[in-house]
């Protein structure tokens, strides 16, 4: 194989690969993890939308296939905000404004909730979720939504 049909190979393989996340990337939120976060809030301060969830919440199911799937939320949140989706029960270490958080609760609670969730997203000392959070551009919460929430009315609450 000659050195131009080897490159002309290469480059189409790459192309035909980077497709699907393309155009998967153009029709959903992009969602960021904690440390992406952190280095994005640096680099251009923006307004932060927080979906804490855990695996076994229905409602969060719910709005992950009727909700976060409308080209209108779609679009406002990768507009005007930073998205995050947080598991609440992860046990992962999360380093985030210098200080490593991690999930204390495992091995004591039957739903161990993660430190972020507990800074975050507690209502009277207690995590239900699905629960949304809203920041400012300084990272301080401006407010707390505890409950399934539809499209129109997530919209309304962007906005």
């Amino acid at each position: 194989m000659t050195r131009e049909l080897f490159i002309l190979a290469v480059f189409t393989i790459l192309l035909f690969l980077g497709t699907p996340a393309s155009a998967q990337e153009a029709g959903s939120v992009r969602w960021l993890t904690f440390e992406q976060l952190e280095d994005s809030l640096a680099a251009h301060p923006k307004r932060v939308f927080i979906d804490f969830y855990t695996d076994w919440c229905t409602y969060c199911r719910k709005m992950d296939k009727r909700v976060f799937t409308k080209p209108e939320v779609i679009d406002l949140l990768n507009e005007d905000y930073y998205a995050v989706r947080f598991d609440a029960e992860t046990e992962a270490n999360i380093v985030f404004g210098g200080q490593t958080l991690i999930n204390d609760q495992v091995g004591k609670s039957r739903s161990p909730i993660h430190q972020i969730a507990q800074l975050l997203a507690l209502r009277e000392g207690q995590f239900a979720p699905p629960t949304l959070v809203i920041l400012d551009e300084d990272f301080k919460v401006t407010a707390r939504y505890f409950e399934y929430m539809d499209s129109k009315k997530l919209v309304s609450a962007l906005k």
